[in-house]
């Protein structure tokens, strides 16, 4: 059997601020930092016999926490970016809110292509699940943890699943630094073991930075 974890990277200062990241390259804040140390050692844990991530940092040096402990090399996939945010790429999300209405308000309400030439979900999902698939076809039968983003992620899975879109709006949003278990067999397929794992949340008073992100109902940018 073989198995995918598809781990979002931790905490940066536009995740707590709001702002939409997209392919930004933003690094990871000393919350995001601490996170990725906290989660290394559970992941270690499943004994993971490759490490791929995306070549945008925040994803990078995440998977560079576990790479750490555990000596494997990570190789570098730019497919795993994260969806491209188009015009909103750097705005506040109020800012996103003021300046396209129409837009935010499709975004919100789930349309796959909303406009304001952001990337389309069925071609984000194409792209992570080809770079998930090709993943687990070099390892059969192993665990491949894949370090990447929020909304990635979950496309990715549900490209995977053979998920719709309204299938997908109801699968929480994956916290930073916490992950998705899919596993593959012959008579199955691809089925989703486990969602949103992850070590307890680090308080935000212990890093002097905030530890919220975006709102809850919304897709991670």
């Amino acid at each position: 059997m073989t198995r995918l974890i598809i781990w979002r990277h931790g905490n940066t200062d536009w995740n707590a601020a709001s702002r939409v990241q997209g392919q930004t390259d933003v690094p990871l804040n000393d919350l995001g930092r601490e996170q990725a140390r906290t989660a290394a050692p559970l992941l270690a844990a499943l004994r993971p016999d490759a490490l791929v991530a995306s070549d945008l940092s925040r994803a990078a040096d995440t998977a560079a926490a576990l790479s750490a402990l555990t000596g494997l090399p990570v190789r570098s996939d730019a497919r795993l970016r994260e969806r491209h945010f188009g015009s909103w790429q750097g705005l506040l999300l109020t800012e996103v809110a003021e300046r396209f209405p129409r837009e935010y308000a499709r975004w919100r309400a789930g349309d796959p292509d909303p406009g304001a030439d952001i990337e389309p979900l069925d071609e984000l999902g194409k792209r992570i699940g080809t770079a998930l698939q090709e993943a687990a076809d070099q390892l059969p039968g192993g665990t491949v943890v894949i370090a990447t983003h929020g909304g990635a992620a979950r496309q990715g899975c549900g490209h995977l699943l053979g998920w719709e879109h309204a299938v997908l709006r109801a699968v929480g949003s994956l916290r930073n630094c916490h992950w998705t278990e899919l596993r593959h067999d012959v008579e199955r397929g691809w089925h989703l073991r486990a969602h949103n794992v992850g070590p307890m949340e680090i308080p935000a008073a212990a890093t002097g930075t905030t530890a919220t992100g975006i709102p809850v109902s919304a897709e991670p940018v």
